[in-house]
């Protein structure tokens, strides 16, 4: 039963992780009905931005993990304006290959500048544990658990209580209309990308002291975050995170209980499975087409 636990809340540490980034393929694809392929590079970066602060400036923890949120909100801003405004209203097939392309781009700059061995940020957390007579639970998991809660919360209160939130709120289901009744939808767009790369590089810094940050790390977790959102529905934030929570989980039982070589095939069995009982996903809206 121990073995259980801990594997269940190491499992919703990894899912949290991936339903960070999967929330920003969400975002993105809510306000622009763009598939930004290259959400987990985002994610990637800010880590290594982070890394930079803390590790190389020897920031405090909190001052990096801000500054890096920052520096990555105004890249996602930049990276909008330059690789896909210019493109919008061409085929989608452009569009994602743009994405992929500024993927490729990105792991290629962060081996360039940082190198290819893997990083590790220290953290408040590395190293202490919760202990619940003989369970042992360690800070840095829980640490991710009540960050991605606190960020889910203060997401769901920007989007539901402040002007900027509605009127992002507005142009992802109409953005001609939100146009017309003097939405700034470029604008909008903009701060979508920002508010996008910032919750990729808190999924980055909370995933440090679990694991290692590389340049290809943006990649093989984009890889599994991507299939998340899918799980959850794709333009549902809430089923963003469940999903990403729902795959680590089954990853880390896979892992712990099945022999070699499920932890990886795991995931993706439940989500065919999934999406041939429900299509539309978990938190998705099922829409009947006319033929």
């Amino acid at each position: 039963m121990l073995d259980f636990v801990q594997q269940l809340v190491s499992g919703v540490a990894l899912g949290c992780v991936y339903g960070l980034i999967a929330l920003g393929f969400v975002l993105v694809y809510k306000a622009t009905e763009v598939v930004n392929f290259a959400q987990g590079d985002l994610m990637m970066l800010g880590g290594f931005f982070a890394f930079t602060f803390i590790g190389m400036m020897g920031l405090n923890y909190w001052i990096g993990f801000a500054g890096a949120v920052a520096a990555m909100a105004l890249f996602g801003m930049l990276a909008e304006r330059v690789v896909v405004r210019p493109i919008l209203g061409y085929p989608q097939f452009s569009i994602i290959m743009a994405t992929i392309g500024l993927g490729y781009f990105l792991r290629s700059v962060a081996g360039m500048i940082w190198g290819t061995d893997d990083l590790k940020i220290e953290t408040p957390f590395s190293q202490g544990v919760l202990r619940i007579g003989s369970l042992v639970l360690a800070y840095d998991k829980l640490s991710v658990i009540a960050a991605t809660m606190i960020l889910c919360t203060l997401l769901y209160l920007f989007f539901n209580k402040t002007t900027l939130g509605t009127a992002m709120r507005a142009s992802s289901e109409n953005m001609l209309a939100a146009y017309y009744m003097g939405i700034p939808v470029k604008r909008v767009v903009s701060v979508v990308w920002a508010i996008s790369a910032a919750v990729a590089t808190c999924a980055g810094v909370l995933l440090a002291p679990i694991t290692f940050i590389h340049s290809n790390v943006g990649l093989v977790l984009g890889l599994k975050a991507f299939p998340a959102a899918v799980l959850g529905g794709f333009g549902s934030i809430p089923g963003a995170v469940v999903g990403g929570v729902l795959i680590g989980v089954i990853e880390s039982m896979a892992g712990f209980y099945l022999p070699e070589g499920w932890k990886d095939v795991a995931p993706y069995l439940v989500l065919l499975a999934v999406l041939l009982l429900k299509p539309e996903g978990l938190f998705g809206h099922h829409v009947r087409k006319k033929v």
